[in-house]
């Protein structure tokens, strides 16, 4: 029996942490989570481990033990903590010295690794979760464009309109007139 530390895929917010911590307790396995993506086992062996790994593919985690894929999800967690947690835009940051800074490696190393492992690029991965994030400043209807536009990063409101555009294939406007047409409540009959 030994301390073990699991690498968690698809780990990624504190909701992530409450339902692996209610399931291992529910094990009656000692365990401590200090950071998303990973889970310490203790006094653990392979049984334990294989239980833990049944738990966690029931509610769609898994555990990785491959090298490479544990810093593709380092990464992938680096920018979601980038895009989605800070409560102020990192614009005093670059996000590739984030990343570097978050994993502890260099970029260029990085973005070779995710690059291969996950068919895009860094910097795609992080619009395509910006923009995630602008969908979800939009249905909380508290910001206006040019507020988004700011708390995201972007330089400009065109030019979040574009990346919009041009990842989702729809206009912030047609996107937003969507969002409302589904809470309009139906007329009473």
């Amino acid at each position: 029996m030994e301390k073990i530390t699991l690498h968690v895929k698809h780990m990624i917010c504190p909701r992530c942490t409450t339902v692996i911590s209610h399931e291992l307790e529910q094990l009656g396995v000692a365990f401590e989570i200090k950071k998303l993506g990973e889970v310490t086992l203790f006094n653990a062996n392979s049984q334990t481990v294989e239980a833990v790994g049944q738990v966690l593919d029931r509610h769609g985690f898994e555990i990785i033990a491959d090298k490479d894929t544990q810093l593709v999800e380092q990464i992938k967690l680096a920018i979601i903590d980038l895009v989605h947690h800070q409560k102020e835009p990192a614009q005093n940051i670059r996000n590739s010295d984030y990343i570097a800074r978050k994993t502890g490696r260099s970029y260029s190393s990085l973005s070779k690794l995710f690059s291969k492992h996950e068919q895009v690029t860094i910097e795609k991965y992080i619009i395509l979760q910006k923009i995630e994030k602008v969908k979800e400043l939009l249905e909380y209807d508290q910001m206006n464009l040019s507020e988004i536009a700011s708390r995201m990063g972007y330089s400009s409101v065109h030019h979040l309109s574009s990346q919009f555009k041009n990842v989702t294939g729809t206009s912030v406007n047609q996107y937003k007139e969507c969002k409302d047409q589904k809470r309009t409540p139906l007329d009473a009959v």
